[in-house]
This record gives C-alpha cells, sequence and structure tokens, in this order.
C-alpha cells in the first residue's frame, strides 16, 4: 500500500536546537558565500564571490558559458574545496559543519549524473539508504517523492533507458528525497526540448513555494520564468545583483514604445519632433519602429496620439520594460565586444 503524507516535514533538521540559529528567533541565509574564491594554477574559476539567498527567494545565478557558475555551485555544494573563502547552507559552514550543511541542501548537477545501469526505483531506493532514514520514514519519502515527479510509470527501467527529461526528474527526486529547505540547481533545463523544458520549470515552480532555490542558467528565458533575484557573474567575479525588473530598467529600452504600421515614413519625422523623445529606430528585418524616450519621460501617450492623429493603422503597440539581454551583454562583454569566457571552464 502507498501511502503519500500530506505535508512535508523536517525530521533531519531539528530547528531548535541550542545554539541553532534558528532557535533565536530569526532565519539565517539559507545560502551565503564570503569572499568565496578557486584557482586553478594561474586561472581564478571564482573570484572572491560574495552572495546571499534569503528565505523564499528563487535566485537565477546567471552568466555565460565559463563565467565560474558550476565551479561556485560545487563549492557550496561540498564538493570542492575552496581555495578562500567561505560557504554556508542554513547558516552552516560547509568546511567546519559539512554534514549539517549537506543535510539542509538538495544539490542537482549539471546534466543530473547517476548511475545508468541502475533502475529508477533501485536508484532512489538507493539514496534513501545513503540519506540513513529510518525504514518507515524512507518508504513515506519514497512515495512522496515518486508520486509528487510523476516517475511511477518508469520505476521499473533503467535510468539510462530515460529520455533527458525524465532523468532530470530522477535527479530532482533524488535532490528532494530528504525533504531539504533549500534546493541547488545546475542547468537544470540545458539540453531539453522545448516541452522537457516546460515541465521541468512547472516542477521547479512548485516546489519554489516551499523552499529556498538557487539556480544556474545562461538562459534568458529561464530567468524570466523562475526567478525573483539575478546574480551575474562573469570571470569568477560578481558583476550584478538585482531583481529581473532593475536589470531591465538598465536597458536603454526602458520605457521606449515600438509598434508596427505600414506607411509610417511621414510620421516617424513627426515623431522625432516630440520633446520627450531621443531617438527612434527601424528594425531592417521586419520594418517595426522603436521610440525611445529622453532621461526621465513617458512617451507612450504622446505617442498615441500623434499616430491617431495621423490616422494610421497601428499593430502590435508596445510599451517596453527593458530588454534582459541587452543588459546581459553590456554587463558580461568587454569594450570590444568580447564575451568573458575562462578556458577550462564551462560554467
Amino acid at each position: 500500500m502507498r501511502y503519500i503524507a500530506g505535508r512535508p516535514a523536517r525530521r533531519w533538521l531539528n530547528l531548535s536546537a541550542p545554539g541553532d540559529a534558528f532557535s533565536h528567533g530569526f532565519l539565517p541565509n539559507m545560502i551565503e558565500t564570503d569572499q568565496l574564491t578557486r584557482c586553478y594554477g594561474n586561472l581564478t574559476a571564482v573570484d572572491a564571490l560574495s552572495m546571499r539567498v534569503e528565505p523564499g527567494q528563487v535566485l537565477g545565478l546567471l552568466g555565460p558559458n565559463g563565467a565560474g557558475k558550476s565551479t561556485a555551485m560545487r563549492m557550496i555544494a561540498g564538493f570542492l574545496v575552496p581555495t578562500s573563502g567561505t560557504a554556508r547552507v542554513c547558516g552552516y559552514d560547509v568546511l567546519r559543519e559539512p554534514l549539517q550543511a549537506k543535510r539542509a541542501l538538495g544539490y542537482l548537477p549539471e546534466g543530473a549524473p547517476s548511475y545508468g545501469e541502475l533502475t529508477v526505483r533501485e536508484f532512489l531506493q538507493f539514496i534513501v539508504r545513503m540519506r540513513g532514514f529510518r525504514p518507515d520514514v524512507g518508504f513515506r519519502r519514497f512515495d512522496e517523492v515518486v508520486h509528487r515527479l510523476q516517475l511511477e510509470e518508469v520505476l521499473g527501467l533503467c535510468i539510462d533507458t530515460l529520455s533527458k527529461g525524465l532523468r532530470r526528474r530522477v535527479g530532482l527526486a533524488q535532490a528532494i528525497l530528504h525533504d531539504p529547505p533549500v534546493l541547488m540547481l545546475d542547468e537544470p533545463t540545458d539540453g531539453l526540448d522545448p516541452n522537457q523544458k516546460h515541465a521541468v520549470r512547472q516542477l521547479i515552480d512548485v516546489m519554489a513555494r516551499e523552499r529556498t532555490i538557487l539556480i544556474s542558467t545562461h538562459l534568458l528565458e529561464e530567468v524570466h520564468a523562475l526567478c525573483n533575484r539575478v546574480v551575474i557573474i562573469a570571470r569568477g567575479k560578481l558583476m550584478a545583483d538585482a531583481t529581473p525588473a532593475e536589470l531591465e530598467q538598465r536597458s536603454r529600452y526602458h520605457g521606449a514604445v515600438s509598434f508596427s504600421a505600414p506607411g509610417s515614413g511621414m510620421s516617424q519625422e513627426m515623431l522625432g519632433r516630440l520633446p520627450q523623445v531621443a531617438a527612434i529606430e527601424v528594425d531592417p528585418l521586419d520594418g517595426r519602429i522603436t521610440v525611445f524616450p529622453k532621461p526621465g519621460e513617458r512617451i507612450l501617450e504622446p505617442v498615441e496620439q500623434l499616430l491617431r492623429q495621423q490616422g494610421l493603422e497601428v499593430s502590435e503597440i508596445q510599451l517596453e520594460r527593458g530588454r534582459l539581454d541587452e543588459v546581459f551583454r553590456q554587463i558580461t562583454t568587454d569594450g570590444n565586444g568580447q564575451h568573458h569566457v575562462m578556458s577550462g571552464e564551462r560554467a
């Protein structure tokens, strides 16, 4: 008989233990790094990275390939020893208190590595044993996780025979099996087709209601879909720390108005005379017009008014929030337009 518990329980983490930060009436940062650094000879893969992930946040660790994202995650997970600096999970130092830190963390490495020759059931049962569950609790958590990630139909299949999307689900299952308050996911949708990406993102969105999540990615649409805060790194250095909306405000497109209208040549000239307008650009591919405001100006209403006066049939008029891809390029490229990429380090 299957038993599905009604709600998650923090069985492994004593939140009121003497000396525990939780017992003093405040929550620690769920993930915290202080001057975290990793060098390989003369190459500095992660350079004095300091960041905080607070309870309830979904933070996107964003950067180009080779920026140091995976190296930073491996140090936070305790799989890689820092050259200098510290990392903490739920207040536990990953070097001085490794068992407590790892109990508080669910980690899905890039590519969702596992034991391909095992069936899904065998692999998850192995994780249950390695986590040291009592039999009754282990059986219950196994059933909860299999049900949540909809793995019932593939329990008897070898992991090597599964699609990438299903293997990623199995990887998520092992990451949440011990019901951690913090999840760390390294490129969770990399290499998946659009349908598989959508399914994995839906799972992450549901899990974010109960957990703090750190996601590394170089996919901007993933940031929009999942994250309420973004840290951008390049050459191992922290380059920006803001919400997606705050980053979009740095874009030259923030507050611009774009539209499509046939035969709008005369209107372009008149739009350029509006005192609030700084510039006008026409997309050479589809002819879409973008009108840029002067600093501090709002131009949607005067642009719409002028277009109505001209009697133009306008389609798809849009007030731009800003373009994250443009901001990302500004932050992660040098003055010559070259991406900050380190040899020998993928992410």
